[in-house]
């Protein structure tokens, strides 16, 4: 089943609360934390993701766009977050991270900048719940989908599918009705959507529309029927 993440980088941060609230329905709030070290830009921090986690039912998936998420993934476990996402690039132990984020909780997850390969890291999948591919360089929202990430897309879900995992596989950049049905027939399972659902006149709507589309497409893809 397709997951549809409303990114909060899309919406009104005075009115986080509210935000969470239009996007009913949806199956996480994606939480965009940048340090202004590791990507160009500056959100927020573990204070908003206990505040947010308590404004909210639906789970909180962090993307730790940070330097030394060693030290800083477990914390946003403790403050609420139901799925914390490092990146490989600023790991410095991914596979002891991966454990210890499991350990508290929460499911663990690692992110691929756009020029970082896949295959170097096969042999951490066992060890993740999911696996993001970033579709644009991270740090800012609404930048255009790269579609030269629809084959590490294919090549991800392949390996996933050659060692028996029921991990998921995440896209985060640029999603929208017009890109969607290109990641699901790649392999993807999880969206991130950022101004394709805080954008619209509707987010709810935004969310079930985007859910529809991704899921039409699955339901006749050949890795979901291999799956």
């Amino acid at each position: 089943m397709a997951q549809i993440n409303p990114s909060i980088l899309s919406a009104d941060f005075a009115r986080l609360a509210e935000e969470a609230k239009a996007v009913q329905g949806a199956d996480w709030l994606h939480v965009d934390v940048m340090d202004n070290h590791f990507v160009p830009n500056l959100t927020l921090g573990v204070p908003v993701v206990e505040s947010l986690a308590r404004a909210t039912d639906t789970p909180l998936d962090c993307h730790l766009m940070i330097e030394d998420p060693d030290r800083w993934a477990p914390r946003y476990v403790e403050a609420g977050a139901s799925s914390v996402t490092f990146h490989v690039e600023a790991a410095a132990a991914p596979v002891r991270l991966a454990r210890e984020i499991r350990a508290k909780g929460a499911r663990a997850s690692m992110a691929l900048k756009p020029a970082t390969p896949i295959e170097p890291f096969e042999d951490l999948l066992p060890e993740l719940d999911m696996l993001l591919i970033m579709t644009v360089e991270p740090g800012f929202g609404g930048q255009a989908f790269l579609d030269i990430m629809l084959p590490k897309i294919r090549r991800t879900r392949e390996l996933i599918a050659k060692h028996g995992l029921q991990m998921w596989l995440q896209v985060d950049g640029g999603v929208s009705a017009s890109t969607i049905e290109q990641c699901a027939e790649a392999g993807a399972d999880v969206f991130v959507a950022g101004s394709a659902v805080y954008g619209a006149a509707d987010p709810a709507e935004a969310v079930r529309a985007l859910r529809a589309q991704a899921e039409a497409v699955t339901a006749q893809s050949s890795w979901a029927c291999d799956h």
